[in-house]
């Protein structure tokens, strides 16, 4: 399917012949931080407050406002969105991971995708003031179940 009709205009695809069932995504990106940075929001507290609190409010935002965000994507009811904020120490980063549910005749992978790079630029947000120099990465879909195709 594309997203350009015959007279090579954009539109919305149909997908009221497609069948609603429960649709699942998950997706999951990364925030590096250098080690003196991770030190300092290890705990979540930062002086604009809880990052991982924030972080989630942001991302779950953001994937309610997925269609406007997004051209051409449609607008989805959501069942369920959840977001983690999980820390690594090793590699002094924050993995965002967000699960989001819905019953429709489309997925929702736009706005797994969505709730993680607006949590993760909200992690950013709160942590520029100690360096500018923060990494977001390895935006990604990890799985996706309903419909067609499961990945």
């Amino acid at each position: 399917m594309s997203h350009i009709n015959k007279k090579g205009n954009p539109y919305i695809i149909d997908v009221s012949n497609k069948d609603v069932t429960e649709r699942v995504a998950v997706a999951s990106g990364e925030i590096k931080f250098d080690k003196e940075t991770y030190k300092k929001i290890k705990s979540f507290e930062t002086k604009k407050g809880n990052l991982e609190k924030t972080a989630i409010i942001g991302g779950i935002m953001g994937a309610k406002e997925t269609s406007r965000l997004i051209p051409l994507c449609h607008n989805i009811p959501i069942n369920h969105i959840n977001i983690e904020v999980i820390k690594n120490d090793k590699k002094s980063s924050l993995v965002v991971e967000s699960t989001v549910k819905t019953n429709a005749n489309t997925g929702v992978e736009m706005e797994a995708l969505t709730a993680v790079t607006i949590s993760c630029l909200t992690i950013y947000d709160m942590c520029k003031y100690l360096n500018k120099k923060i990494k977001i990465q390895n935006i990604h879909l990890v799985s996706k179940t309903g419909g067609k195709s499961n990945i």
